[in-house]
């Protein structure tokens, strides 16, 4: 793996690298040597920031942490790229195609078990149509990340959701 670093508004010390690269590099056994690896290192408003990036072949793995802390972020970032390792693992069709940045390894490993999606609560409710603001309200009642409505100007389902900084999201669909 090659690991590259940036820093925004902060400038990359040699320990902040080390770090980086000792937690990133209990990953390497499921990558290839030429696999790139972006850790970007940025602060804002005192929240310490780490974004890791691994382009891949057909997808992108991407994580980000923020703590008051970079070496407590750099140090949780690890669990977050190998849990999203485990579930794409997975996902691979077609092995030769979208493995081609993994390790033979990494692919063959068998842990079944661990990742299964356990769903262990299902909710039925009614969709009454309202438009998004309505769906914004109803969603901040509820105390709700997002929110699930049919779009009274489409007859669409549609969801809201929460974003950082205290604005919104609108999923509609396109298409089918």
């Amino acid at each position: 793996m090659r690991i590259y670093t940036y820093g925004k508004n902060i400038e990359v010390t040699k320990g902040m690298k080390n770090m980086v690269e000792e937690k990133l590099g209990k990953l390497e056994h499921y990558f290839k040597p030429e696999t790139e690896v972006h850790v970007t290192f940025s602060v804002q408003g005192g929240k310490q920031k780490v974004e890791v990036t691994i382009p891949l072949k057909g997808t992108t793995i991407h994580a980000e942490e923020e703590s008051e802390d970079m070496y407590a972020s750099i140090d949780m970032i690890e669990d977050i790229i190998e849990r999203q390792l485990r579930r794409y693992r997975k996902k691979l069709i077609d092995k030769k195609q979208s493995a081609a940045n993994f390790a033979a390894a990494f692919t063959e490993e068998d842990d079944s078990a661990d990742d299964e999606i356990k769903i262990v609560r299902t909710k039925r409710f009614d969709i009454k149509p309202m438009d998004v603001e309505e769906a914004c309200v109803q969603m901040e009642l509820l105390n709700h990340n997002f929110f699930v409505f049919r779009n009274a100007e489409t007859n669409e389902i549609n969801v809201v959701y929460k974003r950082k900084g205290d604005t919104y999201g609108l999923i509609e669909p396109e298409g089918y």
